[in-house]
């Protein structure tokens, strides 16, 4: 297991399905979740609706025998009186739940209307003329059918007056719940409760809503209505259904394509590693990682290894250069020492003590120039000392008492930030190849130009032709192959200067001087002024 995810295909992998898991499982629940309210909200609309068909009737006076109530299994309602007595119920409610009421079948006593209603108002004694006994035998039928035809309309009259009165009320968005109704009013609100119901065997779940209604004959009276949530149900499971069954299925196929595709991805980081690989088991640095064709990180990656790898290369083949040149240069001192010692320990009288001290003294020279080569290799760091080029080379020149030729100087002035100590080695470095090299006259030359500091060592001797200037650079090169050691040096004086020029943040370069022979130009930084 900790070696598969070890890999970075298979954290991808999994990362992306576990991503994308739970953005499925968070549309999922969205999903549901507004499916559900919904379906809740059409259920609410129908319960509410069939509960204000019962309250339109029962304001404007139907009987209860007469109420035309909606199908039980649809719609179970129950019509509840004031005291908590059912007063009208559907026949096939069998059970039912959430309404706060459980009987299922009307109470007789809740059916007596109330003492001193009536069904319609009735006309008083001073205001009926009191008929004579021909009249009334004579036109009893055709009372009868006017007393009829007025009922039928006014009981017309009053329930359109009622239907009108329950869509105000539907309509007004007030809480009027538990405030006194007038006769034949019915409540603008309208409570919902969840419950269940068993209606002619069969076992549901509903919303039930509840419509006050105050009627003439039976006071205020309380309609619930219920309608059923097997749709809602019903549609919820089947969504369920298809997320647990699908999800999966969307989910395998995410994480193989996610794998193919991080596979491919990654295949030519798997050569660039078996590339690497084989060239740390061979020690073959000349051997390069595949490029792939893209321009992506990964083809970015393989051209920086192969830089890195050229560079390495290129530092393992000047080292082992710089270790055969100074095998070769130390090699040749210490043989003519070793001579001299053993002629000297044969023939005392023989003996070239000059000799060996000048070759003691150039031995000595070498081993210092290999020491801060191998310091500045290493990334030694000069210090942060300010130091004055005029003074220093005033310094340096009152030391130099061997020189076969005079230094003229014009010196100006000028600090860097840096080592004292290598800043020196640069000047006696430079001084001593112009010495080496000149006609008759060296000159140092100081000055400041912008943001640098410049120094220059000029001389008057043949220069240093323009396709050899970058070359004499490179430690242990002599451009003159045929100048004895004795003559010339090893070769590293150069290297150095410019090392030493290199990590002071400054360029050592030579070009050809106004009056003939070789200028060399040392730029450096200018040391920031004091007290900043």
């Amino acid at each position: 297991m900790r070696r598969l995810f070890g890999s970075v295909r298979a954290r991808a992998t999994v990362g992306a399905t576990l991503v994308v898991a739970l953005a499925l499982v968070a549309a999922g629940a969205a999903v549901i979740l507004s499916l559900r309210a919904s379906l809740i909200d059409q259920a609410d609309a129908q319960a509410e609706s069939a509960a204000r068909k019962v309250a339109v009737q029962l304001a404007v006076g139907t009987a209860d025998e007469k109420l035309d109530l909606p199908d039980g299994e649809d719609n179970p309602v129950q019509v509840v009186d004031e005291k908590g007595r059912l007063v009208a119920a559907d026949d096939e409610l069998e059970r039912i739940t959430g309404t706060g009421v459980s009987a299922v079948r009307p109470d007789p006593a809740a059916r007596t209307p109330k003492p001193g209603a009536s069904k319609s108002p009735q006309p008083s004694k001073s205001q009926t003329p009191k008929p004579t006994p021909t009249e009334t035998d004579s036109d009893d039928d055709g009372d009868d059918a006017d007393d009829s035809d007025s009922e039928s309309e006014a009981a017309e009259d009053r329930r359109e007056a009622a239907e009108d009165a329950a869509e105000d009320a539907a309509e007004d968005s007030g809480d009027d719940d538990g405030d006194p109704l007038k006769p034949g009013d019915i409540s603008g609100k309208t409570r919902v409760s969840e419950g269940s119901a068993t209606v002619d065997g069969e076992t549901q779940d509903y919303r039930f809503a509840t419509v006050r209604v105050n009627t003439d004959t039976r006071g205020e009276l309380t309609v619930h209505a219920g309608a059923p949530l097997t749709a809602e149900q019903n549609a919820v499971n089947t969504a369920l259904t298809a997320m647990l069954i699908g999800f999966p299925v969307l989910l395998a196929v995410i994480a193989g394509v996610t794998w193919l595709v991080t596979r491919r991805a990654l295949r030519p980081v798997d050569a660039i590693r078996a590339e690497m690989a084989a060239i740390t088991a061979s020690e073959d640095l000349a051997r390069r990682v595949p490029e792939p064709d893209t321009h992506d990180e990964i083809a970015r990656l393989a051209r920086t290894t192969n830089e890195t790898l050229a560079a390495l290369q290129t530092s393992v083949e000047r080292q082992r250069r710089f270790v055969a040149d100074a095998s070769h240069e130390l090699r040749s001192p210490i043989a003519s020492l070793r001579t001299q010692l053993e002629v000297g320990a044969a023939h005392p009288d023989l003996l070239d003590v000059p000799g060996a001290v000048e070759d003691t003294v150039r031995l000595q020279e070498l081993a210092a120039d290999l020491l801060l080569l191998a310091r500045l290799d290493a990334g030694e760091k000069p210090g942060q000392g300010r130091v004055d080029l005029a003074a220093l080379t005033r310094e340096e020149l009152s030391q130099r008492t061997g020189d076969r030729v005079a230094v003229t100087t014009e010196l100006k002035s000028v600090e860097v930030a840096g080592s004292r100590g290598q800043l020196a080695r640069v000047l006696g470095n430079l001084v001593t190849n112009a010495q080496r090299h000149t006609g008759s006259r060296v000159t140092v030359t100081t000055r400041a130009d912008g943001a640098w500091a410049v120094l220059e060592v000029a001389d008057d001797g043949d220069g240093v032709p323009p396709q050899e200037r970058e070359r004499i650079f490179e430690r242990f090169v002599r451009l003159d192959d045929a100048r004895s050691r004795d003559e010339g040096g090893a070769g590293l004086g150069l290297a150095i200067a410019r090392d030493v020029a290199a990590r002071h943040g400054g360029t050592l370069t030579v070009d050809g001087a106004p009056g003939g022979g070789a200028v060399f130009v040392l730029r450096l930084p200018v040391a920031e002024p004091r007290g900043t």
